[in-house]
């Protein structure tokens, strides 16, 4: 499937050599004849790890490091990074953190000038991007970061009348961008990916899908969001209907039947 064209967005121990003491096997030197040999305690199961998603405030501060990213490189916004970090972990293979971090600071890939600090910001984008790793390998909703349109604030009826596209546009440009940097997504079965990349590009201009005459078709055939908490939905649905496809789930294994039970040996003579 061709790839859309990405819009453009403002120790071990060892053994004892014999037995002390005349020791029995299993026994410990010391141990009575008669005593039972102590059971190790089994290790307690690893607590996965806690991931601390980013505060509202942390939020601002990252939009406002990525406004400071200096010329002439062009960070992605904070909503378009978003869609661009589910497009890379929705990768077959895990994208190294050094290839995919440079199109965090510009669109292009350049590398960021001389004297540029960005270890802070970078380490709130990896806190997100472990968030969102983890929805999706859990297959658990998120919250998308989309943008929500300024209004009047005396017309109430302004928010409602919002285009879910409008909203939605930035953080699928962002998905495209990680889609054309990183290809490999789109190398999976085209069959299998036309209904969830149908209903996150239909937010796109149809002249950004380039040779996807497939994709259009089926864009034709979706439903446009009612709103906006429908097309935010539309996004974590498709996120999660992909993750099936390039990042599956493995399976549980089947339970073994227990061996079959004879029964008592058949009368006769002996």
């Amino acid at each position: 499937m061709s790839s859309p064209k990405p819009p453009r967005s403002p120790s071990q121990h060892r053994p004892a050599a014999g037995r002390p003491g005349g020791a029995r096997p299993g026994q410990r030197p010391g141990q009575h004849a008669g005593a039972r040999p102590a059971q190790a305690a089994k290790p307690a199961p690893a607590a996965k790890p806690q991931i601390q998603p980013l505060s509202e405030a942390e939020m601002a501060q990252l939009e406002q490091m990525l406004d400071r990213v200096p010329a002439p490189l062009e960070p992605l916004d904070i909503s378009m990074l978003d869609g661009y970090l589910v497009g890379v972990l929705l990768q077959p293979k895990a994208v190294q953190a050094f290839q995919w971090t440079r199109y965090v600071l510009d669109s292009e890939g350049r590398p960021a000038p001389a004297g540029f600090d960005s270890r802070e910001l970078l380490s709130l984008v990896k806190r997100r991007y472990q968030e969102l790793n983890q929805a999706i390998v859990d297959r658990q909703w998120f919250d998308p970061w989309v943008f929500e349109l300024a209004f009047d604030e005396e017309d109430e009826e302004a928010d409602d009348d919002a285009n879910p596209s409008e909203v939605v546009f930035s953080w699928v440009a962002g998905f495209a961008l990680a889609t054309d940097v990183f290809p490999d997504l789109l190398r999976e079965d085209a069959a299998d990916l036309l209904e969830p990349l149908a209903t996150l590009f239909m937010h796109l201009d149809p002249e950004d899908l380039e040779d996807a005459d497939d994709l259009l078709e089926e864009i034709e055939t979706l439903e446009p969001p009612k709103d906006v908490s429908e097309a935010v939905e539309g996004l974590v649905v498709a996120t999660l209907m992909l993750a099936d496809i390039s990042r599956p789930q493995p399976r549980a294994a089947a339970p073994q039947r227990p061996p079959a039970r004879r029964g008592p040996p058949p009368r006769g003579r002996y």
